[in-house]
Parts: structure tokens; C-alpha cells; sequence
């Protein structure tokens, strides 16, 4: 699947731009700016051969729909978002060349700032894929991508018509499902997370659904010491990626 959208935010664009994998179809750029950042972006362009279109503030705001584009937009063709036919040869390259599979989860996260922060770290842990509900959940857009900072154009996305139904047949593959919940009775770090694990985390303030939680093999919960009860989404997220990620390192 592939069709074009808009990035915006400078670390964003810079990151396309440091990605030699990225598609980038041109890049609109306000012009007169006194920002260092967005003269460089448009040397690095040019350099690539990309093509720049001069643009004023108002017009940036009417392409990529948002005010805080800090003077740089760029489009870029889309072609990391998988189906659930793409998403089921990925996971079979994966585990046909041996190495261990990490995806993650998302069970219907709805703010887009916490999809985006949640991809950025995820593709800084090495996760291969990011499985979220196709309705009821937060999808790929700018902001999304902005907070992302360009994770979210080089990390496959999957949106899915029933995740319980991806988890059932995860399981088929030998893929271990490690849910989170504060009800779990083992922690994360007293859990076994080697090997090819797929990672899923619940909606804000619901937490994993009932009918989710029943298809992981394993529930686990974050250590809590203070007053608050629960995390951040993205938070949590990035704390189990990571010691995941610790684990495969032992």
C-alpha cells in the first residue's frame, strides 16, 4: 500500500532526510527564514535531488493541516503500512531466518502523541512491526509522525480488522504474548521475555480488554512504588521494550 502524506517538525524531516530508505517526493519550505535548521534541511535536499517548493507559513499550516509545523513539510509516499496478509510473510521471513521476532501491540491507543511516542520507541528497541485496531484507534498522521520523528515512516504498521485474532495465530507461529496488566501477578522483570515475543499493551485508562488478555500467554505488571497507580502508555511501553531488549542482550 502506498500513498502520499505529510511530515512535519524539523527532527522529523531531518530524520527522513538521514534515512536513505525514506521516499520523499519534495519538501515545502518557508522561505526568507532566518532558521539555520530549515537552510539545512533545504541543502540536504538538494544535495538528495529532492525538490523544494518555497511556501509561506499559511500555506505550510494548509498542507500539513497543523500550525506547529516549524517552517518545513515534507511528502513523502507512504509504504510501510502493511495488511494482516503482509504482516503474516513478514513474520515468517523473520522467524525463517532465525532471528528472534519483536512486535508490538497496541490494543486500541487512541491519542495520537502517545501512537507516535510509542513507535519512536519501538523502533529504537528493535521492534519489526506495530499491530494496531483498524477502528477505535489512533492511525498514522502528522502528528503521529512528527512525534515519531521519523520512526513511523521506516517501521512496518498494521493495522488489523480483529487483534484477537492476529494474537491466535501469533501463537500458532510460536510467538510468545506478553500482555501488561496491574492485576498481573508476576512482574516484568521476574518474566522470561527471550525468544519471539509479541508485546501487548492496553488502551489509556482501560488498560488491555478482557477478550485481549485472555489470548496472551503471559500478564505482567510494572513494579509501582510510589503513590501513582498506572503509567503513561508510552512510558510503559518503553520500559518493557527495553528490558526485552536487555534480555537479548544477556
Amino acid at each position: 500500500m502506498s500513498k502520499s502524506h505529510y511530515i512535519t517538525g524539523l527532527r522529523a524531516v531531518e530524520q527522513l532526510l538521514a534515512a536513505e530508505s525514506a521516499d520523499i517526493r519534495r519538501i515545502f519550505a518557508e522561505y526568507q527564514t532566518a532558521n539555520p535548521r530549515v537552510e539545512a534541511v533545504i541543502k540536504a535536499a538538494r544535495q538528495s535531488g529532492i525538490e523544494i517548493q518555497a511556501a509561506n507559513r499559511a500555506r505550510l499550516t494548509q498542507i500539513s493541516g497543523e500550525a506547529r509545523h516549524q517552517g518545513v513539510v515534507a511528502e513523502v509516499r507512504r509504504s510501510t503500512v502493511l495488511d494482516e496478509s503482509g504482516l503474516r510473510t513478514l513474520v515468517e521471513a523473520r522467524l525463517e531466518s532465525g532471528k528472534p521476532l519483536l512486535l508490538l501491540v497496541l490494543d486500541g491507543v487512541q491519542d495520537p502523541h502517545n501512537l507516535g511516542a510509542c513507535m519512536r520507541t519501538a523502533d529504537a528497541a528493535g521492534v519489526d512491526a506495530v499491530i494496531v485496531p483498524r477502528h477505535g484507534a489512533a492511525g498514522l498522521g502528522p502528528t503521529v509522525s512528527k512525534v515519531a520523528a521519523g520512526a513511523a515512516e521506516q517501521l512496518p504498521f498494521v493495522p488489523v480488522g480483529n487483534v484477537g485474532k492476529v494474537l491466535a495465530w501469533l501463537g500458532d507461529y510460536g510467538v510468545r504474548r506478553v500482555g501488561t496488566s496491574d492485576k498481573a501477578d508476576s512482574s516484568l522483570y521476574e518474566a522470561d521475555l527471550s525468544g519471539s515475543v509479541a508485546l501487548v499493551m492496553g488502551r489509556e485508562h482501560t488498560g488491555l480488554g478482557k477478550g485481549i488478555a485472555s489470548r496472551c500467554d503471559t500478564l505482567v505488571s510494572l513494579p509501582m512504588q510510589g503513590v501513582v497507580s498506572s503509567l503513561n502508555v508510552s512510558v510503559a511501553t518503553g520500559i518493557c521494550l527495553y528490558e526485552i531488549a536487555r534480555q537479548r542482550s544477556l
